[in-house]
């Protein structure tokens, strides 16, 4: 909430990039130039301010892609 300016990035398991989407977007669909990802950990890392510091900020985890 409150991070409009948000920049969220998608890696794969090799750190290619495949995905750079807004908070404010619609997300991601699990596809990479027009075709569907496997089933796979992927990493992502979210860039934003620091709502108490106001300084910039970046979060990294990792989720995994379920078909």
């Amino acid at each position: 909430s409150g991070q409009n300016g948000a920049r969220i990035y998608i890696f794969d398991r090799y750190g290619k990039l495949l995905k750079q989407i807004s908070a404010n977007g619609p997300g991601w669909d699990g596809t990479f130039n027009g075709h569907l990802l496997p089933a796979d950990d992927y990493w992502f890392t979210v860039d934003f301010i620091e709502p108490t510091t106001a300084l910039p900020s970046t979060f990294k985890a990792h989720f995994t892609l379920k078909r």
